[in-house]
């Protein structure tokens, strides 16, 4: 039988704590629950047990990361990015923009007429302008030029 680490109930009890408040990776419950000053290797061993019981999980942080941000416009390369950088990788959150904007050219679309209204007329210097806005925002040189040529600007 494996030995539980010295702190285990203390650093389960700050695991579930911030599981309680909002999903989290796996990465991101290590660096929190480390900066309490626990052990890696314990913090490690406690995760492994949350995830075999179901507490945490990466596919479900990834899903309501990714919900969370198409509810701010933001596009599949920027939360692609962002999830990384939370640790998450090989992840799919398509159906996050499917159940809330249809496609992701439906959401770019939303983003622009939020932003933009239905102007048209423009010269080089706000389509460049505006296509930086909206590549910033993640989403691809591809559809940013599709929008532009569907709307003749």
């Amino acid at each position: 039988m494996l030995e539980l680490p010295e702190n285990y109930k203390a650093i389960k009890e700050a695991c579930l704590q911030y599981l309680i408040r909002r999903e989290h990776s796996q990465q991101e419950l290590l660096q929190k629950v480390s900066a309490k000053g626990f052990i890696k290797q314990d913090i490690i061993y406690v995760i492994a047990e949350l995830i075999e019981q179901g507490l945490q999980s990466d596919a479900r942080f990834a899903e309501s990361y990714a919900r969370s941000r198409v509810h701010k416009g933001f596009g599949p390369l920027r939360i692609q990015a962002e999830l990384q950088q939370r640790g998450v990788s090989d992840c799919q959150f398509n159906s996050a923009v499917e159940d809330i904007a249809g496609s992701w050219q439906a959401l770019l679309e939303q983003v622009y007429s939020k932003k933009y209204g239905n102007e048209a007329a423009l010269d080089i210097k706000e389509k460049l302008k505006r296509s930086r806005f909206l590549q910033q925002r993640g989403f691809p040189n591809d559809m940013v030029h599709q929008l532009f040529k569907q709307r003749s600007l």
